[in-house]
């Protein structure tokens, strides 16, 4: 008796384990819409300005 409730407590856990692996469908994201136009890119000319430093906006 004993060797038949350890393989039927062997076969669930193995059931569950099987069962815990197969794969599950994801809700699919939802990004906001991203703004364009809206960043400085490409605005300086390459190779003008220092690297890491923005240029300063005259203070008159």
């Amino acid at each position: 008796m004993k060797i038949v409730t350890v393989a039927f407590a062997t076969l669930g856990m193995m059931a569950a384990a099987s069962a815990a692996d197969l794969p599950h469908r994801q809700p699919v994201p939802v990004y906001p819409q991203a703004p364009v136009g809206k960043m400085p890119i490409g605005k300086t000319p390459i190779g003008k300005t220092p690297i890491g430093k923005t240029p300063v906006a005259a203070r008159y």
